[in-house]
C-alpha cells in the first residue's frame, strides 16, 4: 500500500509540479546527481545489503543478531571512505567528460559526496528493517517522505523563493532527512543493537562474509543499468535531452513498484530455502514469484502504453518532454524483464556458487557500456533505452538457463505465457478503442473530453483483460483471493 501511496504522490509531483517549476535542464540535473549518487552508493555498500539478506538466518539466534547490524554500519563507512578517495583523484577528469554538453553540473559536483553518503545509509537502515519483516515505515520513508520534501523544493524554487543553489541542496537535504528518520525508527524496534560481537565473527565465517560481500560489490551494476543511461546521456547529449528521458524514465519506474514489495518479502523467504538446500521449494517460490511479478508489471506496462498520447498532451509543457514516448515502451518492456526474473538473481547471488554470476555481470555490464555508447548516437535517448532492454534480455536468458541447467530451477511456467497472450488480446482491443471510440469521445481535443477517454478506456479495456485473466486461471492463487473476496461481499 506504501508504495502505490508513493506512486500516486510521484504522479502528481513528477507530472503536474516538476514540469511546471522545473527546465527540462534542471531537471536533467537532479536526475544526473541523484544516479551518480545511487550508483555511487551501492558500490560504496561494498555488498553489505546483499550480506545482511544472506547470512542473517545464520546471526539469529532468538532475540540476539550477534552483531550483523553493527557489521552493516561498518563496511558501507570503509567502502564510502574509499569513494571519497576516489572522488577526490578522479574529481577533474570526471568534470572534464560533462565540461562540453552539461556544463551545469560542475557547479553542483561538490555535493555528490554528502548525497551519495545520504543515499548510502538510508538504504542500509532500510535494509536491515526488512530483514526483520518491518518494511512499511522505511518504505514510507522512501516512496512518501522523500516526494514530499522535494515537493517543497520544488515549490520554492518554481515561485522564485529560493535560488537554484539553494534548491539543488534542500533537494539532497531530503535524502539526509530520510536517513534519520530510518535510523530512528530503526532503534526504535528496541531489539536492534548496533554492538559487534566479535566473538561470534569465528575466521571462517569472517572470510565467508568478506568474500561474499566484496564479490556483490561487483554485481552492483546488474541492479543499477538505467542509472548508468542517464550518466551516459548528461555527458553525450546534455541535461535537457536527459530531463526528458528523465520524465519518460519515472513513467516507466512505475511498472517496477510492485516488484520492490514483493521482492523485499520474498528474498529472506529465498533466502532460507537456498541456505538449506530445498531447490524444490526454491523452484516453486520463484515460479509463483516470477509469475504473480509478471502479471502485475505487464499490466502496469500495459495500462501506461495506451495512455502514453493523453498523458504527454495534459503534463505542464508535456511538448518539451513528448520526444520521450519510446523510451517509456523501451523502458517499460525492460522492467518488465527485471521485474519477472530478477528473483533467479537472488537464487544464484544466495546460493554457494554465487561467484558464478560475475560472469553474467561482466556480460551485463559490457553489454549497457557498448551498447549506450554505440546506441546514443544513433538513436539519441531512444538508444539508451533500447540499450538497457537489449542488455537486460541477454543477461537473464544467460543466467536462467544457467539456473535451469546447475540446480534445476526454472522460473517459467505456462501462466506467464497465458499473461503474455492476455496483453496480446489487450492490445488488440486498444487499437479497436482508439480507431472508433476515441474519435467519438475526444473528437473535440480538450483536456476534459481526452481524460474522459483514458479514464474509460482504460476501465473497459483493462477489465476485460483482468476478467479474462480470471476466467483462464492464470494464476490459481489469485483466482482463489478474488473468490474469497467475492465470498465475503456476498455475504454482507
Amino acid at each position: 500500500m506504501v508504495n502505490y501511496l508513493g506512486v500516486a504522490i510521484g504522479f502528481v509531483i513528477t507530472f503536474f509540479v516538476l514540469t511546471s517549476c522545473l527546465t527540462t535542464e534542471e531537471v536533467g540535473l537532479t536526475r544526473v546527481m541523484v544516479d551518480a549518487a545511487m550508483l555511487f552508493s551501492g558500490l560504496a555498500q561494498l555488498g553489505t545489503n546483499a550480506s545482511i539478506v544472506r547470512f542473517f538466518p545464520h546471526f539469529k539466534d532468538g532475540d540476539s543478531n550477534h552483531g550483523i547490524f553493527g557489521l552493516s554500519l561498518l563496511l558501507p563507512l570503509v567502502g564510502f571512505l574509499l569513494f571519497g578517495l576516489v572522488f577526490l583523484v578522479f574529481r577533474e577528469p570526471l568534470l572534464a567528460v560533462y565540461a562540453e554538453k552539461s556544463p551545469l553540473i560542475a557547479d553542483y559536483f561538490y555535493l555528490l559526496p554528502m548525497l551519495t553518503f545520504f543515499a548510502l545509509y538510508m538504504t542500509v537502515f532500510e535494509t536491515n528493517a526488512s530483514v526483520l519483516m518491518r518494511i512499511t515505515v522505511p518504505r514510507l520513508v522512501r516512496e512518501v517522505g522523500v516526494r514530499l520534501l522535494n515537493l517543497v523544493a520544488y515549490l520554492l524554487y518554481g515561485n522564485h523563493l529560493i535560488s537554484l543553489e539553494g534548491f539543488v541542496w534542500m533537494f539532497c537535504g531530503s535524502y539526509a532527512v530520510a536517513m534519520l528518520l530510518n535510523l530512528l525508527y530503526l532503534i526504535s524496534l528496541g531489539h536492534v543493537s548496533f554492538r559487534i560481537d566479535w566473538r561470534f565473527l569465528t575466521r571462517d565465517r569472517v572470510k565467508e562474509i568478506v568474500r561474499y560481500t566484496f564479490f556483490m560489490t561487483a554485481t552492483v551494476l546488474a541492479g543499477n543499468i538505467p542509472l548508468v543511461n542517464s550518466l551516459f546521456l548528461g555527458a553525450k547529449t546534455g541535461l535537457a535531452l536527459t530531463g526528458v528521458y528523465t520524465i519518460a524514465y519515472y513513467i516507466s519506474n512505475v511498472v517496477e513498484v510492485p516488484y520492490r514489495s514483493l521482492g523485499a518479502i520474498s528474498r529472506p523467504v529465498v533466502a532460507a530455502a537456498v541456505k538449506d538446500d530445498n531447490w524444490g521449494e526454491v523452484n516453486r517460490l520463484g515460479q509463483q514469484v516470477s509469475l504473480h511479478q509478471l502479471m502485475v508489471s505487464m499490466m502496469i506496462f500495459f495500462l501506461i502504453w495506451i495512455n502514453l498520447d493523453t498523458l504527454y498532451a495534459i503534463i505542464p509543457n508535456g511538448a518539451d518532454y513528448a520526444g520521450g514516448v519510446g523510451v517509456v515502451v523501451l523502458l517499460g518492456a525492460a522492467r518488465v524483464v527485471n521485474s519477472s526474473f530478477s528473483i533467479g538473481v537472488d537464487v544464484l547471488n544466495y546460493s554457494r556458487r554465487y561467484s558464478r554470476s560475475l560472469v553474467f555481470i561482466a556480460v551485463l555490464t559490457v553489454s549497457v557500456i557498448v551498447l549506450n555508447n554505440w546506441l546514443i548516437g544513433v538513436w539519441g535517448i531512444d538508444g539508451a533505452a533500447a540499450a538497457t532492454l537489449i542488455s537486460y534480455v541477454l543477461y537473464y536468458a544467460l543466467l536462467l538457463g544457467y539456473l535451469w541447467w546447475r540446480y534445476g530451477v526454472a522460473l517459467f511456467s505456462t501462466g506467464q505465457l497465458k499473461v503474455v497472450a492476455l496483453m496480446a488480446g489487450g492490445y488488440l482491443l486498444n487499437g479497436a478503442w482508439s480507431g472508433v471510440l476515441t474519435p467519438l469521445i475526444a473528437g473535440g481535443g480538450t483536456a476534459v473530453a481526452m481524460i474522459g477517454d483514458a479514464v474509460l478506456k482504460t476501465i473497459v479495456v483493462g477489465g476485460l483483460v483482468v476478467a479474462g485473466g480470471y476466467v483462464w486461471r492464470v494464476s490459481p492463487t489469485v483466482n482463489g483471493m478474488a473468490e474469497g473476496w467475492l465470498k465475503k461481499i456476498t455475504r454482507r
